[in-house]
């Protein structure tokens, strides 16, 4: 009908790149539809996706296969870039041999850092699926041999006195020389092509507004990033939200092809075409 107003269910994690780049989207500060928004952890976010519940979402780059038949990848608000990946992290040093056949906590099985590690080492195959904020606590008791952990604990690992093994990212990047492709912005085929243009116009707004005036999210982004500190937030934002976030462009589309046509390759995901 002419002049009705939708509204679009927009779903992101409360992580500070995820706020801060969504901040000016969620409160109308610029052109484009109206949204309500779910905060969800990024393995939960996979899966509200496929059930309906999403018309936006973030989600893992390596869940794409089972999403790209009902969903469109956006140009803006991904998380791709260099110096992001996951990290192996244990209580005690530990080598990565000692490690094969130990258990692994990870944040989900369809997320970008689970696949990163079978693909780094298919023998890291006993894991543990645990919410990304439980894995760190998880290793330092003894609950688990290791953690795959991602976003801020990138950060914050040291001070809870644990070691890193290896950094995937780092891996990744020597291995394809591709920025890598953590998380994408998708959007239901649904909606129309009318309609993903101007989401996708209005999620690069969302980020351009962000850089424009950091201040104007800053009260959002420090009530939903689980009692961080303002510098680890701060650090966050500044290395998830980066060029790729405005715009994928050639280099963050074939990083995102690369990791989707390795996962097929391995028989970890199905082929499809990004």
């Amino acid at each position: 009908m002419p002049g009705l107003v939708v509204t679009l269910r927009l779903g992101i994690s409360p992580c500070p790149n995820d706020t801060f780049v969504f901040h000016a989207l969620a409160h109308g500060l610029v052109p484009g539809p109206e949204v309500t928004v779910t905060f969800a952890d990024i393995d939960e976010l996979n899966t509200l996706a496929t059930t309906g519940a999403l018309d936006i979402a973030k989600v893992s780059s390596a869940a794409l296969p089972w999403l790209l038949d009902e969903f469109a990848l956006l140009e803006s608000g991904g998380a791709v870039g260099r110096g992001v990946g996951p990290l192996v992290v244990t209580a005690t040093p530990r080598s990565v041999p000692d490690l094969r056949g130990a258990t692994v906590a990870v944040p989900g099985e369809r997320t970008t850092a689970y696949l990163l590690l079978r693909l780094w080492d298919p023998g890291f195959a006993a894991v543990r699926v645990l919410p990304f904020d439980r894995i760190m606590p998880a290793v330092q008791v003894g609950e688990v041999d290791a953690g795959l952990v991602i976003h801020e604990s990138r950060f914050t690992y040291r001070a809870l006195g644990l070691h890193c093994v290896a950094d995937l990212g780092t891996w990744w990047e020597q291995t394809t020389g591709l920025p890598l492709p953590l998380g994408a912005i998708v959007a239901r085929r649904s909606l129309g092509r009318a309609t993903l243009d101007r989401v996708d116009a209005a999620v690069r707004a969302s980020v351009e507004h962000a850089w424009a005036h950091p201040q104007d999210s800053r009260d959002w982004v420090l009530a939903h990033s689980q009692e961080l500190a303002p510098e680890v937030v701060d650090a966050h934002i500044g290395l998830y939200v980066n060029e790729f976030t405005a715009a994928l462009g050639e280099e963050g589309r074939a990083a995102a092809r690369e990791l989707l046509a390795r996962g097929a390759e391995a028989g970890l995901a199905p082929r499809v075409t990004v």
